[in-house]
This record gives structure tokens, sequence and C-alpha cells, in this order.
């Protein structure tokens, strides 16, 4: 049993008992009613309550008459210089210094959220025992807020823009996300809510948080990837009460576009003062075979009565089917000896079952994604005071030197990508189907992984690759106490780095898709020798307790050496380009298997090879693997950089180089692809323009000619072929234009007009094929691909007229109408003939009718500022997308509407099915 104290503030164990009996004489009024729906044949007595608490709130940008020195967390270093990819900064002068410090710091009350995941009670915070000496009229209750913005969680109220076109802004997404915001909300309690615990749980708020209920500053938290729970039991009166969040968002803190407000679900959680606490339920499974798997779990239970509590708990475990709902009766129930829970601390149950031929958890596409729920029930004094479920998988998981990785047994090369957390157009405000689409994209390339670049996901994200069998490595932190931006983590790091981790590690441990924790990436400590060292061990072996017998942590590493103390620190080694070889720079993957011969090594970001969705620029060079430079690759004057997918950001490679690598050194764990997506901020080698050109799939979701690369690589078994470029170029007639073919077959023939051109076969370490001498001419070309000498796929591509009409189509036809589903339209420009015209840049227009209505829409140019919610954006190389959701609550038919002058119109039919 383990007493662990949380932080609560000094009254929490008296205010309870006190507002019982106000609550006794409150009229009734309406109360988070919403509940989650009972199990299968379960008691629903339980009082634990988690409702959704993303609808009524009030938004406000900026502080009072523009004040904001009242509300700071701590100190900031003042930024002096700003520059796209350069740091600048300096702390404060001594005389700002004094004067800064002369003002009220938010910390003191901010700090102690963090308490429960503190290890040592010696080292925990204490709330100060009065209020921070500041007027905030925002947070009090009286403040009439009917003039500010009603706004939906999740929200980001920085992605409607409009872009900052000109300034060093390019490396956050050329979108102003720096600032004061307030949120504000009420919470209505009733005597139904007497003797009850009330939570606050946010799954993300971007950045620097506090939480004010009632005028009373009750907590926060700083870092904007993180999840936290605000305990508001002892802030709570009847009837009414105002909760108020400022955010912070701080400018020059992140390298990519970071989003900005609530941009992830909030919830409110009511509970028993005896219940399984936050995040209270860890489950392993330390022994997997085909056979028979050992389940173990712990719960730890709170307990914030003013007298000790026996509580009996019983675990009942279930199959869940492929949406996650209960599918049968429990294969194992186990009730734990009775333990006494202390007034005001915690205590924790341990318990582990033996289940017959599991239904394992794998990746796809050679295993699946089998689930179970663990069901804890508690009971005190015979009657049930808490039910809390808590999904997993089995499957067993295991790393070496020579292979790299096994998941239940079975060699698994990692076929990754890395992304960050925009969801393009839609910004950072996350949505269940714009990520579902995402990955839905990146299963059909091939892939089995994804790395969570560079912080902690969205919970629902996870939930998304464990449903759809997709492995993660899951990372925390960009940075530690070096900087890499004047005003990024490393200013918390001291002081924040072990409550983030473990927050991180106790969400996110129960996911059967995480088979690997990242708690860095590319820091400046990796350079620092034995001080780096240091942190590392310290790191880990916060994630080795937190996650025992689970699995490896590493951090990636860009120009570490394998005699730098850094790496052997890390369970895996984690290399960012160095593996290939960084420039010219020769791979450093065998200097690292030589030093750690037992260790699996990953290529965490490979290639970050650059390119512009339908820019194909000549002349081309003959060379595997090119960075980008001014025509040779890129063209300075459009901020555009070749699609011939030969092109790099100067650190990297091409896709080409990075298999050669891979390949060579076969001991390799695989490798994460620098990036899935392309992302907001970043634009390198372009800072003038919006965002990155490093995805193999554009902004909008529009798949670049790099997809069928690496489509024809991870899936072999695919009969596919590629063809590259498009064969529209009346400035080029008599002129060489390359063909350059992606294919899974092993050979191929080239035909112009019917024409052949030459049959090629692969050669050892050579993953496309190259026709570079054609001469062009209009009309067709057509290749023929063949698999040990027998025909295997077939690809064409003709040359298009003038654009003449309109094709549009949707993803999903129906969708709920939750205000929340999506359907992504894309509309193509065609010509007379339906051959998409390749270079067509005309104006679409959108128009929504019906219960429907147009959220944003993009066309994957990463130097385009049409804000994104504007209904009219010119094609870019002939695509263009919408995304339409329907109205909360609206039923029936939706019409989108797509025109351009000049060309035909097209409609596409949509459905909604109401709530």
């Amino acid at each position: 049993m383990k007493h662990s104290p949380e932080g609560r503030p000094p009254a929490v164990r008296l205010a309870w008992p006190l507002l019982a009996a106000l609550c006794m004489a409150a009229p009734p009024a309406f109360v988070m009613t919403a509940t989650a729906a009972p199990l299968q044949g379960a008691d629903t007595q339980s009082p634990r309550q988690r409702m959704p608490f993303n609808d009524g709130w009030k938004f406000h940008l900026g502080d009072p008459d523009g004040n904001s020195a009242p509300y700071l967390y701590d100190i900031r270093p003042e930024v002096k210089e700003t520059a796209d990819g350069k740091v600048a900064d300096a702390m404060p002068e001594e005389a700002a210094r004094i004067a800064r410090g002369n003002a009220p710091l938010l910390k003191p009350w901010i700090l102690p959220t963090g308490n429960a995941f503190i290890k040592d009670p010696a080292k925990r915070y204490t709330r100060p025992a009065h209020e921070p000496a500041i007027d905030a009229p925002f947070a009090k209750a009286g403040f009439d807020d009917s003039a500010w913005n009603s706004v939906t969680l999740p929200h980001d109220w920085a992605i409607a823009g409009p872009f900052l076109a000109t300034g060093p802004y390019g490396g956050m997404g050329r979108l102003k996300t720096w600032g004061p915001a307030w949120y504000r909300n009420k919470i209505t309690v009733t005597g139904a809510d007497a003797g009850k615990q009330v939570f606050l749980d946010i799954d993300g708020a971007m950045a620097y948080s506090s939480v004010w209920i009632n005028g009373r500053l009750a907590g926060g938290w700083p870092y904007g990837y993180n999840s936290f729970r605000i305990d508001l039991t002892s802030y709570l009166k009847p009837g009414d009460n105002t909760l108020a969040i400022r955010l912070d968002n701080t400018g020059e803190s992140a390298r990519w576009y970071p989003g900005a407000g609530l941009y992830r679900n909030v919830w409110l959680t009511k509970t028993a003062p005896l219940h399984v606490g936050h995040w209270g339920v860890q489950v392993r499974t330390p022994q997997v075979s085909k056979e028979s798997a050992q389940v173990a779990w712990n719960v730890t239970l709170d307990n914030a009565g003013t007298a000790p509590a026996a509580a009996e708990v019983t675990t009942q475990l279930y199959a869940l089917d492929d949406k996650g709902r209960i599918a049968g009766k429990a294969v194992a129930t186990v009730v734990s000896p009775t333990t006494t829970v202390p007034a005001g601390g915690s205590a924790t149950v341990a318990g582990d079952a033996l289940l017959k031929n599991p239904r394992l958890w794998g990746p796809v596409p050679t295993q699946k994604p089998n689930r179970y729920t663990a069901v804890t029930t508690v009971r005190h004094d015979g009657r049930v005071v808490d039910r809390y479920e808590t999904p997993f998988g089995i499957r067993s998981l295991r790393f070496d030197g020579v292979k790299g990785m096994y998941v239940n047994g079975e060699h698994v090369p990692v076929r990754g990508v890395n992304n960050h957390h925009d969801l393009g157009a839609l910004g950072a405000a996350f949505n269940v189907r714009a990520a579902e689409r995402q990955l839905e994209i990146m299963l059909e390339m091939g892939i089995n992984a994804v790395r969570m670049s560079h912080n902690p996901p969205d919970p629902q994200l996870l939930e998304l690759t464990d449903r759809m069998g997709i492995l993660v490595q899951n990372e925390v932190f960009d940075s530690w106490e070096r900087k890499k931006t004047p005003l990024d983590f490393h200013l918390i790091f001291p002081e924040w780095h072990e409550q983030d981790l473990r927050a991180m590690l106790r969400r996110d441990r129960n996911h059967p898709s995480i088979v690997m924790w990242s708690v860095g990436n590319e820091v400046g400590e990796q350079y620092t020798g034995e001080h780096g060292a240091a942190i590392g061990r310290k790191l880990v072996g916060i994630v080795h307790e937190e996650d025992p017998d689970g699995r490896p942590a590493t951090t990636a590493m860009n120009w570490a050496k394998p005699d730098m103390p850094l790496p052997a620190t890390m369970d895996v080694i984690s290399l960012n380009y160095q593996g290939t070889g960084i420039r010219t720079l020769p791979g450093q993957f065998p200097a690292f298997h030589e030093k750690f011969p037992g260790k699996a090594i990953l290529h965490t970001e490979s290639a970050s090879a650059l390119s512009s969705r339908g820019e194909y620029q000549f002349p081309v060079p003959g060379a595997l693997s090119a960075a980008v430079r001014p025509g040779a690759g890129g063209d300075p004057k459009t901020q555009q950089v070749s699609a011939y997918e030969l092109f790099a950001a100067d650190f990297g490679s091409s896709a080409d180089r990075a298999f050669a690598s891979l390949d060579q050194n076969p001991y390799t764990a695989g490798e994460f692809v620098w990036t899935g997506f392309d992302y907001l901020g970043e634009p390198t080698p372009y800072y003038g323009a919006r965002s990155s050109y490093s995805g193999i799939v554009d902004l909008a979701g529009f798949k670049k000619d790099r997809f069928y690369l690496y489509q024809a690589r991870w899936r072999p078994d695919l009969p596919m072929v590629h063809i590259l470029p498009h064969w529209t170029w009346p400035d080029r007639v008599g002129e060489v234009t390359p063909v350059h073919v992606f294919t899974s077959g092993d050979e191929a023939e080239l035909f112009v007009n019917g024409k052949s051109q030459g049959r090629l076969k692969k050669a050892s370490y050579a993953y496309r094929l190259r026709w570079d001498f054609v001469t062009y001419e209009p009309g067709n070309i057509e290749v023929v691909a063949y698999r040990e000498g027998k025909e295997w796929a077939r690809s064409s591509v003709k040359t298009a007229g003038a654009p003449a009409a309109l094709q549009a189509s949707a993803d999903r036809a129906t969708i709920a109408g939750d205000g929340k589903d999506l359907s992504f339209i894309t509309v193509r420009v065609t010509d007379r003939a339906g051959l998409t015209a390749p270079r067509a840049n005309n104006a679409v227009r959108f128009t929504v009718e019906g219960p429907g209505e147009l959220v944003a829409t993009d066309n994957g140019d990463p130097t385009s500022f049409v804000p994104f919610p504007s209904p009219q954006r010119p094609a870019f190389n002939g695509l263009v997308l919408g995304i339409v959701r329907a109205k909360p609550g609206a039923k029936g038919p939706i019409t989108v509407r797509v025109a351009a002058d000049g060309l035909q119109a097209a409609t596409v039919a949509l459905r909604s099915t109401g709530r």
C-alpha cells in the first residue's frame, strides 16, 4: 500500500461537508446531466460521471486594459532580436528584472497542480494560504461577458488568420499565435452534487494556463501539450459558478505552429470522495504468448474524505469489438482484498489474471489490433462508489541489436512517419475525423507507425492508433535545459520536467499502440557531456519507474557521437538524419552499431525530402539526392521546390538515399520519415512561406509523387506503378523532359505515344526507374511494370487540354450531425475530357446548402496566404479542398456547390444523420 497526498488547497477536506449542507437547500437546477453509457449488465449506481464540457464558452483575446503584467507565470527573457531559424534572446537587464520582480507572479499557485506527479513528497509545492494580490476582472462572477465571442471547443483562435505575409514569422506558420486569451463558462451545482468531488480535466491548453473559479485561482499548467486536472471541489458553491481560464501564448516559443487556445477537449468529472485516482489504473502484460497471457494491474484509490475508508475492489476483464464496445461476458473477474484508504490520502491495490488463448493486439497489416478493457468497481460499506474503465491490449514487445523490433514474436520493421500536431486548415483544434483521415491516407501508403513529434498528442489520437493498429513512439519534450527558441520549454524544464513526463506516462501507459517513449528530440544536451547524460538517466529512470517491464526509452539525436555520454543512457539508439549521413557526411549507423551491438538502432527522422506537389523544375539533376538550391530543385521567386522528389533539406536526403542506408545496414529497426504530412511552420528552405515542404502528402491531404515511392517500398505485394511528371507541357515541346517511375515491380518499359523508350531494371539499392532523356511531345505516356518477368502493373498519363470544368467528390457522403464530423471535398479542375488540368489555378468558390457549413478550404500550396476560412481559393496545380460539417443536431441533405469563372460547376450531395 502506498500513501501519496496530493497538492490540494488547505480547505479541501472541510469544504465538502459545508457545501453538502448548502446544496441540500439549493433549488433544483440544470447541471452536468450528460452521463457515460452504462456497461452491459453493469450496476448503474456508480456516481462517477465524465462529461464533455465543450459547449457554452465565451472567448476574448487580450487582458483587461491590455495589461498582462499581473498575470505572469514567471519572469521571462526579453527577446531582443527575432529572425526565422535563429535563436537570439537575453535575460532582462537588472533594472527591468527588479521592476518585473516586484510584480506578482502566479507560479506559487500553479506549481502545486503538479504535486501528484512529484515522487519525493519533500519536493512538492505548498500552495500559499492567501490568494494572489491581483485584481482579475475577467475571472469574477459578476463580469459581463455577453459581448465576448461564443465558441465551441476544441478551439484554436489563431488558425483563422490573417496570415502575416511579411516579417520573421515563417517558423511558427505566419499566424499570430501569441498573446493572452480568456475563456469563461458556468458550472451549476445542485443538491444532487452534495458530497461529490468535481474535477476539471483539460486535454490540452496552449499555453501557461491559469484556471480561476469564482475569482479564485485554482491552479494551472504551463506546458501547452500536456493534459491536466484541476480539483474544483473546494472552490464551488451552490448555484452558478464562474469558470475562467486564461492562456498566455508567447512568441518565440516554438519551431512550428503551436496553435492557440483550448484546442483540445475539456471534461467535467464527478466522483464520490472514495474513487479511482486520476489515470489511476495501470494494466501490464508481463508474460504473453499465443496460448496464454498474464494480465496484471495496479489501481490507485484516492480518499478525499475526512475519515479512513475501507475499499473493496473488483476488476473484470472484457474483450472489445473493433468499435471499442464490450463484446460478450467477462473473461476474468478478480476481487482484491479489502484495502483501507487513509483520509486525504491514497492507496494502491494490485491484482492479476491468466487468460487462455488471448486475442493479441498487433500492428497492421500482418496482425490485428484486438483490445480488452478492465472494469474496476469500487465498493464501500457494500455500496458501489466508483466504476472506472481502462482499455488495453495484450501484446509482447522486444528490441534487439540484430533486427530491431519484435511484436508478439514477429519481426516488425518500423515503417513510420513523423507528424506535427496541426490538422492543416483546421489548425491545432483536434478533430477525430480529420486525424483519422490522415492515418487512413498513411495506411494506404503502407505505414505501420507514427512518431508524435515532438510533444504528447491528443489522447483521442492514441485511441485511433490503438483501434487502427498503428505503432507509436510517444514523445514528451523538444528541449531540455538548452533552448532552441528564446521562450520554449527550457524556461520551465527545471521545475516541470518530472511532472510533465510522469503525467504523460500515466495518461498514456495503457495504450497498446505505444511501443516506445521518447524523452527528447535533438536536445542540446547531447553535446554537454556528463551533464546531459545525467539528465538523460533521470528521465529514463522516470520512464522505468512509471512503466516497469514496459517499453524502452530513447531520445532522438542528430549530432551525437557513439562515445559521447548521452547515447549510453538510452534503451534504444534513435538517430535523426545522421544514420543516413547529414549532408554529404558518411552514415553513422555502423559506428553506433559497433559501440552498442545489443541495442536496437532506429532512424527516428529520415530523409526530410522536400517538394511542392505538382511543381516540376528543369533541368533535372542526375544525382540521387541533392540539397535544394536556386535553379537546382528550388525557385526562390515562387518559393516552390521541385516535385521530382530528388531534393532535400541541407541536413537531409532523398527518400532513395535513406532507403539505401537502411538496406545496407539490415540491423536497423526501421524509420520514421520526416514527415507524413506538410505542417504549418518550419518551411525549410523558404521561410517566406506558411507551411513546410517535407510532407509526403501536402497540407490539404493531397498526395505528392513521393507517396508512391514509399508505397512501392512498404507495400511490395501491391501491384502498382506511378509516373511523374504530368504530361502537359506546351512550352516544352522538343525539350528533354525526364520521366521517373515508382513501382513495386522490378523492371518497367516506358512508351511515349506508343514508341518504346526502353525497358529498365532496378539496380541494387535503386528505388526508382529513370528515363532522363525523353523528349517531350504531347500525347500519351504509358509504363508497363514487370515482376519476375511477368506483367505486374501499368499506368498512363495523357496531355490535358485547357481547363473546362470542375469535378467534386467527397471522402464520406454521410456524416453525423454533431458539429464535429467532417466531409473532405476534393475539387479537380479538368479539361473537356475529364482529365485533371495539372497546372490550373482557377479561383474556386464553395457554397453549402442545407444543414451544413463550410469549415475551411485549402489547396496544399505552402506559399498561399488566403485565410483558411475563405470560401474562395485558387486551385494549386489543379486541386482544391473544402471541409464541410453538419450543423449540430441538424439532419437531412446537404448540397455542396463549387464554381469557377468560365468553368462548368459541380455539386456534391451529402447527408447528415443528426446526432
